[in-house]
């Protein structure tokens, strides 16, 4: 299976030069074939292939006058540009055909040098880890980076971004295997909620942290004296950069409980069952901020690759499953309910309910009948159980798909 570590980078001026010259290039690229590609469709002509436009828009582009400035930067950031909007290309016709699940994906869009986030992807032919800790990339120098844990294996790919509040990052991409934990006879099933985050079938309560509403008195302030600084002027700019720093905050604050608080669930386990929540739909209510703050996509997400990652089974109920309405003691359905209603009394055998448990015992019966019906995979299940090529959900906005290479050195030697 492929995983992300993602750890922070400190480059300093001339490295960050350098790799705004190279964010810029690849932006170029990726703007110049999509806008043949578009010219091509809009005249009727066939599909603009990838080697024709790697010969115009890099090779000869760099003889040019107007683009001689794309050999300032490795050519790995350019092709591996390319073959970004080459997945993006893939991305939207899978979708269009029905090959692609989830929601639908749209076509490719220009990039601008006005994004807040930016980033460059390569290949091992670009980069190499070194034995002082620091990280060798094509054209930009010897990186510093902050080692919070030490890498499983040789890096096949690197993703270098730069966030909205001028925060680098470096992204590895890494071919391990499952680190499978001992069998456990405990499931649970996992009601999601606003009162409470999460409500499993055991009783158990996980709190809601809520780190955007505990901010937002800071960040009505930072909001505040933005809007009163002069569009286009550099108080404007850092007063932009001081809100983009105190929402990164809110949002590391909560990338961290959900790690901590899912891998928690899924060592505790042997089944986790969750109900498949529609927050899409949610996130257009009156409940908006607070259902965005609770993250949960974020949460179920680390919990489904943690569970390929250890073996564990996860199954997601579907989200019409009326698991608020039925009786978790008798199996009798005694109809909606609102939201207010955080207690009831069944009305066929008078147990008495708390809304957030009898839902999750609700979620873990289904869960196991859809395990028992053979609609999940399992260890003992599938004979691909553990050995599909899973990734690790990436922490933050990357492009394309991770490309083999040469092996680099794994590790960091001294950590």
């Amino acid at each position: 299976m492929q995983l992300r570590y993602n750890y922070r980078a400190y480059p300093d001026a001339s490295q960050r030069r350098a790799l705004a010259q190279a964010f810029g290039c690849a932006r170029v690229v990726w703007n110049d074939c999509l806008r043949d590609r578009k010219e091509a469709h809009a005249a009727g002509l066939p599909y603009v292939k990838s080697a024709e436009l790697s010969r115009l828009r890099i090779t000869e582009a760099k003889r040019s006058e107007e683009r001689s400035w794309l050999a300032d930067v490795s050519a790995v950031v350019l092709q591996q540009s390319l073959r970004d909007l080459d997945t993006a290309y893939k991305n939207f016709f899978d979708s269009i055909k029905g090959k692609r699940q989830g929601r639908k994906v749209g076509p490719p869009r220009y990039k601008s040098k006005k994004d807040t986030r930016q980033s460059i992807r390569l290949n091992t032919n670009a980069f190499s880890l070194q034995e002082n800790g620091t990280v060798y990339v094509a054209k930009v120098g010897h990186l510093k980076v902050k080692w919070s844990r030490r890498l499983p294996a040789a890096p096949t790919s690197l993703t270098v971004t730069k966030d909205s509040c001028g925060r680098y990052f470096l992204s590895f991409v890494v071919d391990t295997e499952p680190d499978i934990l001992p069998e456990l006879e405990t499931e649970s099933g996992i009601d999601l909620g606003l009162s409470a985050f999460a409500v499993l079938s055991d009783g158990r309560k996980i709190g809601s942290p809520r780190f955007l509403r505990r901010a937002e008195k800071k960040l009505k302030r930072l909001q505040r004296d933005l809007s009163r600084k002069t569009k286009g002027s550099k108080n404007r700019a850092r007063a932009r950069i001081k809100v983009a720093r105190q929402h990164a905050r809110v949002a590391d604050r909560r990338r961290d409980w959900h790690h901590k608080a899912s891998t928690q669930i899924i060592r505790d386990n042997q089944a986790v069952y969750v109900e498949d929540l529609a927050v899409s739909g949610l996130g257009r209510t009156r409940l908006a901020k607070s259902v965005h703050d609770a993250g949960w996509s974020a949460f179920v997400g680390m919990l489904e690759y943690k569970a390929v990652k250890h073996g564990r089974t996860f199954v997601k109920v579907d989200r019409a499953f009326p698991s608020s309405q039925v009786c978790s003691a008798c199996g009798f359905r005694d109809g909606p309910k609102p939201l207010h209603v955080r207690q009831w009394t069944c009305g066929a055998c008078g147990t008495v309910h708390d809304r957030d448990h009898n839902a999750a015992r609700n979620v873990l019966f289904e869960g196991r009948r859809i395990v028992a019906a053979g609609r999940a995979e399992t260890l003992n299940a599938s004979w691909s159980a553990g050995k599909t090529r899973t990734k690790d959900p990436a922490q933050r906005v990357e492009a394309g798909s991770p490309r083999k290479g040469r092996t680099t050195q794994a590790g960091i030697p001294g950590l």
